[in-house]
């Protein structure tokens, strides 16, 4: 076990991803209701020898943070650039690069929201590349990616697929977290 799993193990997490080490891959991660999520899903990650970029408000990439997030993986997004598609710049990574997993949190903030944003679903589609369904369930103490979901195009049935999949399972703080399903 590597000093990553020691971590996870210490705090009485268990990590169980058993989805294929794919060359191109979107990470959905949910629910997202503390910045203690991100953290465990690098050490979960990392914990089976894997890395995962990921995308954040671009107002945590300030000096020295910044230097760390962008040496991780992390991909600087500013909310109020409408000039530029984040999803087509996404999309075009895909396509450039030969290798690129990149974990992204649907719900796009750590408040209660049922409306997630539907732009992982439209790279993933776009860019021909599989969703890998992870959870942090805090209500177990358990972090998995064991589901691979392949988007259709159909963006209103895949959300509610993915939606559906996400209900059961339970946040840092479960008041913030909703699949609007309820």
């Amino acid at each position: 076990m590597n000093f990553a799993g020691r971590i996870l193990k210490a705090f009485g997490w268990s990590v169980s991803i058993t989805v294929p080490d794919y060359p191109k891959c979107i990470i959905c991660v949910a629910p997202h209701t503390s910045n203690w999520d991100f953290i465990l899903g690098e050490l979960a990650i990392r914990s089976v020898g894997r890395k995962a970029g990921f995308l954040m408000k671009s107002s945590w990439f300030f000096f020295p943070l910044g230097c760390l997030f962008r040496a991780i993986g992390g991909i600087p997004v500013e909310r109020k650039n409408k000039r530029i598609s984040l999803v087509e710049a996404i999309v075009d990574k895909f396509r450039r690069e030969p290798k690129l997993t990149l974990a992204i949190t649907p719900e796009g903030t750590r408040k209660r929201v049922e409306n997630w944003h539907t732009g992982f679903l439209r790279i993933a589609n776009e860019a021909a590349v599989p969703i890998a369904l992870g959870v942090l369930d805090f209500s177990n103490k358990n972090i998995m990616v064991n589901d691979i979901f392949i988007p259709t195009g159909d963006i209103g049935n895949d959300m509610l697929a993915i939606k559906t999949f996400y209900r059961p399972y339970c946040g840092k703080y479960p008041e913030k977290f909703t699949t609007g399903l309820d």
